[in-house]
C-alpha cells in the first residue's frame, strides 16, 4: 500500500509541477490554487509513505516520477523536445526507479 502512495505523489509532483509552469510568476489564481492543492496532496502522500519506505528511497522515487512525468508532460504538450538520447535517459531513470521498488 505505501507504494501505491508513493506512485501517487510522485503523480501529485507531476501536477504541481505542470501547474508550476502555468502560473505566470504566480499572477494566475487558478493555476496556483492548483498547484498548491497539488503540492499539498503530494507532500502529504510522500510523508505518509515514508512512514513505511525509507525516506531515502521514498523521496528518490518521488522526484525520479516527478521528474519523468513532467518531462513527459512537457513533450507531449509541445513545451519540449525529445531525443533518442533523453528517451535512454529517461529509460535510465525508469529502470532506477523500478529497481528502487525492487530492492526494498
Amino acid at each position: 500500500m505505501a507504494w501505491i502512495i508513493l506512485v501517487s505523489a510522485g503523480l501529485f509532483e507531476v501536477g504541481f509541477t505542470t501547474c508550476l509552469r502555468y502560473t505566470d510568476g504566480f499572477k494566475s489564481v487558478g493555476w496556483n490554487i492548483a498547484f498548491l492543492i497539488c503540492a499539498i496532496i503530494s507532500f502529504s502522500l510522500l510523508e505518509k509513505a515514508s512512514k513505511t519506505i525509507p525516506l531515502g528511497t521514498s523521496y528518490a522515487v518521488w522526484v525520479g516520477i516527478g521528474a519523468l512525468g513532467t518531462v513527459i508532460v512537457g513533450v507531449m504538450t509541445g513545451e519540449e523536445s525529445i531525443s533518442a538520447v533523453r528517451i535512454l535517459l529517461l529509460l535510465v531513470l525508469l529502470a532506477c526507479i523500478v529497481g528502487l521498488k525492487l530492492t526494498h
